[in-house]
């Protein structure tokens, strides 16, 4: 697989269900989540779910969870092969989020690159030279060369004194962390009060989140990739129901 990797790199009715709930009102121009649920190619997957950012107010880039990645490939171990290998060919880094559950981002390394600099920017009429050097010394000689989601406190300082581990993290991400907890907490709430805590998954994914920034699309698959949902096909489409415990 770590060769088609490479490969790729280079080329490459239910009544209840009609409640009055807001719903977004032009996703048509991009291909409905029950069009493109699962993928066979775990970079094809990371393409495409980037592509489907979300378009929110927030400065920052484009990032997919592991758990979106676990729900639209089948394989979760050549999900991990996959991306082993794609970190290790400095196609994207991986990072560990503050979001209180065991959650990890996975974000392209260009865009990574450009959400640091972005950073820089705003710093440079705000701080002194001292920061930005800062900058460009971690983008130099940290990023390139360590490439896991997190750095011992002696790799990063060239002392062997404090064992103590640091997490890469993503610039700006803390406002979206909030909404990916939010929305979760959201969309798990309107299954659950519907009376069989399942919909169809075609006018699910049209509904509009009050409290997350992230769309429908972004947090069904997360919910569904970390276990919380679940689909099952039945003749008149994919039906979207909350795990029982």
């Amino acid at each position: 697989m770590a060769g088609n990797i490479s490969e790729s790199l280079k080329g490459k009715k239910r009544a209840r269900e009609s409640d009055a709930e807001p719903e977004t009102a032009d996703i048509d121009h991009i291909l409905s989540l029950e069009e493109n649920l699962t993928f066979s190619d775990t970079l094809v997957a990371l393409r495409i779910m980037r592509e489907q950012f979300p378009q929110i107010d927030k400065p920052i880039q484009p990032f997919i969870l592991r758990s979106q990645l676990y729900s639209s490939v089948e394989d979760r171990t050549q999900v991990d092969r996959d991306l082993e290998t794609l970190r290790r060919e400095k196609v994207l880094r991986i990072f560990k989020l503050n979001s209180g559950q065991d959650d990890h981002a996975i974000m392209f390394l260009d865009d990574y690159l450009c959400q640091v600099d972005r950073v820089v920017k705003r710093l440079e009429g705000e701080k002194g030279s001292d920061v930005l050097e800062v900058f460009n010394w971690f983008r130099s000689h940290v990023i390139d060369f360590k490439l896991e989601p997190s750095i011992e406190h002696q790799e990063l300082t060239r002392q062997l004194i404090d064992p103590n581990i640091y997490w890469f993290a993503i610039p700006n991400i803390g406002s979206v962390l909030k909404g990916l907890s939010q929305g979760r907490k959201e969309v798990l709430s309107l299954l659950n009060r519907r009376r069989y805590k399942e919909m169809m998954l075609a006018p699910l994914e049209k509904k509009r989140l009050r409290f997350s920034s992230l769309d429908m699309r972004f947090h069904l698959r997360d919910l569904i990739g970390s276990g919380h949902l679940k689909t099952v096909q039945i003749p008149t489409g994919i039906v979207v129901r909350v795990s029982k415990d």
